[in-house]
This record gives C-alpha cells, structure tokens and sequence, in this order.
C-alpha cells in the first residue's frame, strides 16, 4: 500500500458543508483493504507548527460521525496548543473500529504508513482507544509519532494534574479558596484520566461521586477512594461542588444541561459543549464552566514537552500553571459577563491567527 492507494478526495456534502469544517487545512480519508484500515486525519491549522493530535479508534455506527469527531477534534487541539503557548498546531485522526476486537499489528503499521505519507504536517499520539504501546508499533512506520515508551508515554496523568489544578484553580475564583477538602466532586469517566483524578482529588480530601458505563472501573474507584457511586444516567443531578465530565464529547447538551447541579464544570472530556451557544446556556443558568481545551492540556503539553533536557519536574510545573490560565479566563468572563469559552476562543484565536 502507498500513499495513493490511501488518499481519497471527501465530496462537498460530507465536508465542506458540515457545521464542524472551520478552514480546515486538510482532511485525509485512508483506506488499505488488506488490514481492513479505515481511518479519517484532520488537519485544522498549522500556523504555529505541525498539526499535533492523537489517534482515537472507535466503533462509529456512522461514517459521518467519525468525520465529525475528526474535525471537532483536530480543531480543539489548535486551540489547546494556542492557549497553552505551544509552538504547535492542531491535528486529530480517526480510526473507525473496535479497539478490542479490530485491531492488529498490521493495521496500526497501515495506520503509521498513512501518516507518514503526510511528510510531517501531522503529529500522532494516543487517544481513546490507543495506547503508548501501539504508538510504539506505529513508531516503526513512521517518524511522525509522539508520546512513546521511550519518551513521555502515557500522558494520562500530565492531564489529570491539568485537570486537578484547574478545578483547585476555578474553586479559588467561585468559593474563594482552592483547598478541596471537604468539596464534593462527581466524575463522570473512570478511565486512564479520569481514575488519576480521583486519586488526586481524594488525596486533597476531596468526597467523591462516581459514574461510569463499566461495572469494573466503577467498582476500582469505590475500592481504592472510598467513592459513592451512581447509575451513569444520575450523574449530573449529583449535588456536587463541582461537577467533572471525563468521558466523552458533545455530553453539555439541551438534555443534560438541565440537570446538572453543581456550580462548576470541569473536567478532561474533549469537545464538552455540543454547541458553542451551550456555553451562553450556562452562564444563563449560573453554571461557571471551565473551557475543556484550557483545562484537559496537561497531556500535550507532556507530549510537546517530552524532550526537555530539564525533565519530568520542569515539564509538571509547565503543566501546573494551567491553573493560572482558568482563573484568569473565569475572572475575565465574570468582568465582562460572557461565556468563559468565547474568552478562551479570544485568547487562543489572538495566538494562532496573529490578531493580538
């Protein structure tokens, strides 16, 4: 397989015309019939530096739903790397599979082959459904591959110190101190991040509220943080200080937003508003919610950090200082009474556009 056999050209009606297309750069649909590969890359903006995203594999039931994960996706790691002042743009690709069952050797080498073909534009990392092990195989195909074995690995639990300091960051800002103890925190997603989470939140004195579609992740946390645990489908009514959805995008909708009960929203799930206008609904209904982009960048910050001579320390206090940048998001929309994304757009857009 070559770099032709894989390249397709998308048609308007499945591209150019979806909500999601803002000015992508590049958006490649790889196919290798042999490995069964099915893979969508999208290049948002590469203003600042090579588009750097991680691979997510999942079973989409659709293929348009894959192509909408692609382009919000890629288009939120040009803004997390803008906001976290990384000479970086943004990039996301796609596998459309189950990780569990799909996945070979072969494919992610297919996988690796297709990325390669892009001569350096897009940068490739682990996401849901990827591990540090398969960037590992993929290494073997292709230059363009981050977060290895050999480098900073999982970037995991870079993210959920990210994620830690911004809640102790926007409970500083909403309740006037940063110390959590005490505070009851609902986490929605146990899975690499979010578990980590927990673990730095119980050992700040945190009291923490559980939810999760597995049984068995659901049952770890209560086992390893004293965590009470509720139905998937209870999590948002939780009378909670904060409320931290790590699970997966699109989950701050018409439906869900009702319902939740807790002041703040923070927490590493990407893509967390279904529309921009969710972000007006909150500040409408009190809700101070923390941008995910902002807040969820500990990861690449390891990934584009991973190589610093001054090492892990250096890189964690990198990480650190997003607490920084939440307070002065949610002290800048508090000022002008806007929504904390449309301040966090503004501040990345003025680094990655050059409109400072």
């Amino acid at each position: 397989m070559n770099a032709s056999d894989m390249v397709e050209t998308a048609s308007d009606n499945v591209l150019f015309s979806n909500p999601s297309f803002d000015g992508h750069e590049a958006v490649i649909f790889g196919h290798d019939r042999e490995t069964g590969l099915k893979a969508i890359i999208a290049i948002h903006n590469t203003r600042l530096g090579p588009a750097l995203g991680g691979c997510r594999m999942w079973p989409y039931a659709y293929e348009r739903e894959a192509v909408q994960d692609a382009l919000r996706l890629s288009r939120g790691m040009t803004y997390k790397s803008a906001i976290s002042g990384l000479d970086l743009g943004g990039g996301k690709s796609v596998i459309i599979g189950n990780a569990r069952t799909d996945k070979t050797e072969d494919l992610l080498h297919a996988m690796g082959r297709l990325v390669d073909s892009l001569g350096g534009r897009y940068l490739m990392a682990e996401d849901v459904g990827t591990s540090v092990a398969d960037m590992d195989i993929i290494s073997r195909s292709t230059a363009h591959v981050r977060g290895l074995s050999k480098g900073s690995g999982n970037p995991s639990p870079a993210t959920a110190f990210g994620i830690f300091r911004g809640i102790q960051a926007a409970c500083g800002v909403v309740y006037g101190s940063d110390d959590l103890n005490g505070r009851r925190i609902a986490v929605q997603g146990l899975g690499n991040v979010g578990h980590r989470l927990c673990r730095y939140l119980a050992e700040a004195g945190a009291d923490l509220v559980v939810a999760d579609i597995y049984a068995d992740m659901v049952t770890r946390a209560v086992e390893d943080f004293g965590a009470a645990a509720v139905k998937p489908e209870d999590i948002y009514a939780v009378e909670a200080d904060v409320f931290a959805p790590c699970a997966l995008g699109a989950i701050l909708n018409d439906r869900t937003i009702p319902q939740i009960a807790a002041p703040i929203i923070a927490g590493s799930a990407n893509n967390q508003l279904a529309e921009d206008r969710h972000g007006r609904e909150l500040l409408e209904r009190g809700k101070v919610y923390v941008p995910d982009y902002v807040i969820n960048a500990g990861g690449v910050i390891d990934i584009a950090l991973e190589n610093d001579p001054r090492g892990e320390a250096a890189i964690m206090e990198r990480v650190a200082q997003i607490g920084d940048t939440v307070a002065a998001i949610l002290e800048e929309a508090s000022l002008l009474g806007v929504p904390t994304n449309e301040v966090a757009d503004r501040m990345a857009e003025e680094r990655f556009l050059g409109t400072a």
